[in-house]
């Protein structure tokens, strides 16, 4: 998204990135009411969830394209000429998401009343992750010790790049370890996105699961966030590379690149999802949550610092404007184009 340029400076600083999601967060919580849930705004966690089932199912090398997901999970129907399993791995995967979405705004019995993460709440997003896929594909080393949502009782061999998962005699172990990790999460520290990088590196890096971590790692990602008020991040495939390189600084101690690309792409939920949904036509707020197909954020920023749209400076350096004055705008930017062209 084009919000995180600023013309004449190039990509802002991380510091700023975190900076900027705090001071909009707190505006999202303070002015417009805190996050929606599923009910309140449909259609917007409609158009995460398609997106999410498509993108992240991508990145473990699923070949279904966007529109062959929402009719999937529009319709129930599996348009094109896949394999049952692809069409499966997306099912799962929306199926978690569903489940994830409501149960971070509506907890029931898995959920612990005074923490973020509960143990039960992991193994039963894997479990309803990956079951419609291991029905028609299971893995063909597993033993029924081994099934969705139970521990593995394999060796996992390294990874590209270096990374070893522990040994499976100590995954139970560390996985209570991590979700105390989890739990500790502060969601007002400054560092916030580095140190939720960091479990979200843990996890993978436990791999508890015999097939499915990543899959897992990004959903319990997002319950992790939406519990804390946070919009659901979308990994899209076309991060790919950047994501796995990320994770791999991560596994090395250095937390940061992942920790922008998360923050990054909470604004981005944020600009795109979330604050169309609740804002009005009236309210104030940062010109990525205006675009549209036909006007781009830097050129309303542009118009902005000419003073041809009303706009206002955030606490965070961003302009804000409305979706009332964004149309006026557009509109006397019509009349001027149209005088000049009868003139």
């Amino acid at each position: 998204m084009n919000e995180h340029f600023a013309p004449g400076r190039g990509r802002p600083r991380r510091a700023d990135v975190y900076r900027r999601l705090d001071v909009q967060i707190e505006e999202l919580k303070e002015r417009m009411g805190g996050l929606p849930t599923p009910v309140e705004a449909a259609d917007s966690w409609r158009g995460i969830w398609y997106e999410e089932a498509h993108h992240s199912t991508a990145i473990e090398g699923n070949t279904l394209v966007l529109k062959q997901v929402e009719r999937l999970l529009a319709e129930g129907r599996a348009v094109g000429n896949k394999e049952l399993r692809e069409y499966m791995e997306v099912r799962g995967y929306a199926d978690a998401a569903d489940w994830v979405y409501r149960q971070a705004t509506s907890p029931n019995g898995l959920a612990h009343p005074a923490r973020i993460l509960s143990l039960e709440e992991v193994r039963h997003v894997h479990h309803v992750a990956m079951t419609p896929v291991w029905q028609v594909a299971p893995h063909p080393s597993a033993t029924p010790r081994e099934a969705p949502g139970r521990f593995r009782e394999h060796e996992i061999h390294p990874f590209p790049g270096g990374m070893t998962p522990i040994s499976w005699p100590f995954v139970p172990a560390e996985m209570t370890t991590w979700v105390d990790q989890v739990n500790a999460l502060d969601a007002t520290d400054a560092m916030f996105p580095e140190a939720l990088a960091a479990v979200h590196c843990r996890f993978e890096q436990i791999h508890p699961f015999l097939d499915g971590n990543g899959r897992a790692g990004r959903l319990i990602l997002n319950l992790v966030l939406i519990r804390l008020g946070y919009p659901p991040v979308i990994i899209y495939k076309r991060d790919r590379a950047r994501y796995l390189q990320a994770l791999r600084r991560a596994d090395a101690g250095e937390s940061s690149p992942l920790g922008e690309m998360l923050a990054r792409a909470i604004l981005n939920s944020l600009h795109r999802f979330v604050i169309p949904a609740v804002a009005g036509p009236a309210r104030l707020v940062p010109l990525a949550a205006l675009e549209t197909p036909d006007v781009k954020a830097a050129a309303l920023r542009a118009a902005a610092e000419r003073g041809r749209l009303r706009a206002t400076r955030g606490p965070d350096g961003q302009w804000r404007s409305s979706r009332r004055w964004v149309d006026e705008y557009l509109a006397s930017r019509y009349r001027r184009d149209s005088t000049a062209r009868r003139g």
